[in-house]
């Protein structure tokens, strides 16, 4: 594989390209560099950066200056897939690292590299040239050159040759939906800490089932977004799902806000009992409850969950029972916080709900790290009328932020609300692989 790198400092790469494994590659011959200044394409005394049009401050790489080095190299090595990078450009991961490598393969074996500098380069070059456009992170630095050697790091382990042990690439992290597993050497015992006596067993067999264990657990505590992110086998869904911790979603009737601005309750509908049911069923909550303080309503309500979990209900429609049987009454939110207690050992987190903002124990659907580190299980509230009393919200340890589009509109249903909240927080999330 040759690889062009066109840049403002080829001094930041001769380092790094004679370095471990790529200065390696480069002595066996396996990948070649062409390492060129954008000065080399400049003429004399000219710069290769002029001001940008319209106002603001910075400097604009000269579009006829980074065409002429990509023509020219192209003219040298073959046509390359050549890519540029932004912070507006796709997220760089281990699936996208594979995608450049077998498409660089499969081509001409040419791969370039644009790395820009100053404010950027004239948005025509990216448009005209570029295969794709790479972003390391959601972040801003001084030029394209260390998102390069980033790439480079993750690509050239991939090319055959470069790495001597194909499976010191094919189990690492993010080739696969787990994680790698932690890894140890001597001594034993470093600052108190051992390494596992498994790992000094001898035991193959034991050994792998640590190491898959560790794997998944590290990946669904601390990389959720990945392990969601793909497309799991029916096994590789129960493994994440254990590691999960407990959830629990209650729907409160009572001690939410009426329409008149005071605290009350509302009534219990047939289609709060099965909806938010088949929802919380799908997404693996443990149980849900129901409160109202309402005798009358008490009644209602336990008569059709005794019709569908005891009755006739149970034969008449299966897969609503295996949804309502989870489903528990109870008069206060104190009640479902005892009950969750009793069954786990310990209080739940809690995460309320609202449609408004600015609160200030918010927190996003991405942030499930922070609330499964405390080790407890998690309790969603939800509210009726318009929405949980003060309260409740003071109870919340968390308040997760409203759902909401990209209009002004905010009046979804609790049932509706309770199916995007359950998926946007436990919910699988695929992306292309």
């Amino acid at each position: 594989m040759n690889i062009s790198i066109l840049t403002v400092f080829p001094e930041l790469y001769e380092p790094f390209l004679k370095t471990s494994l790529i200065g390696r590659a480069v002595l066996q011959g396996t990948v070649s560099f062409d390492l060129t200044s954008f000065f080399s394409y400049s003429p004399p005394k000219q710069r290769i950066d002029a001001r940008a049009f319209g106002h603001g401050a910075g400097m604009v790489m000269r579009p006829e200056i980074v065409g002429a080095a990509i023509e020219d190299k192209e003219k040298v090595h073959g046509k390359a897939f050549k890519i540029f990078f932004s912070p507006q450009g796709r997220k760089l991961t281990q699936p996208v690292l594979k995608e450049i490598a077998d498409r660089v393969l499969q081509a001409n074996n040419h791969l370039m590299i644009v790395s820009s500098r100053y404010e950027g380069m004239d948005d025509r070059i990216e448009q005209n040239y570029a295969d794709l456009t790479i972003s390391i992170g959601d972040f801003v630095l001084m030029g394209g050159d260390v998102p390069a050697m980033v790439l480079l790091e993750g690509l050239l382990r991939l090319i055959p040759g470069v790495v001597g042990k194909a499976e010191s690439v094919e189990y690492e992290s993010f080739n696969g939906p787990f994680v790698d597993f932690p890894t140890y050497t001597t001594p034993v015992i470093w600052n108190g800490w051992e390494v596992p006596p498994v790992l000094r067993s001898g035991n193959h067999a034991a050994i792998n089932k640590w190491r898959e264990d560790q794997a998944i657990e590290k990946t669904v505590k601390h990389h959720f977004e990945w392990v969601r992110s793909y497309a799991l086998s029916a096994q590789q869904k129960k493994q994440a799902a254990e590691r999960i911790p407990p959830h629990y979603c209650v729907l409160m009737h009572s001690n939410v806000m009426l329409p008149n601005g005071e605290v009350g309750t509302t009534s219990v509908t047939s289609m709060d009992i099965h909806d938010i049911a088949r929802s919380a069923r799908t997404y693996g909550l443990k149980n849900y409850f129901i409160v109202t303080e309402l005798e009358d309503q008490t009644r209602v309500v336990q008569t059709l969950l005794d019709f569908w979990q005891t009755g006739y209900g149970i034969e008449y429609n299966k897969n609503r029972h295996e949804a309502v049987k989870r489903v528990s009454l109870k008069k206060t939110f104190d009640e479902v916080v005892e009950a969750i207690k009793e069954r786990e050992g310990v209080a739940p987190i809690v995460l309320a709900t609202s449609a408004k903002t600015g609160s200030a124990q918010s927190i996003t659907y991405f942030d499930q790290e922070r609330v499964w580190s405390h080790k407890k299980p998690v309790l969603f509230v939800l509210g009726t009328g318009k929405g949980l009393s003060p309260e409740l919200m003071n109870r919340a340890d968390y308040v997760l932020e409203p759902v909401e589009g990209f209009t002004d509109f905010n009046h979804l249903s609790v049932r509706t609300a309770a199916g995007v909240i359950f998926d946007r927080w436990l919910g699988l999330q695929h992306k292309a692989r």
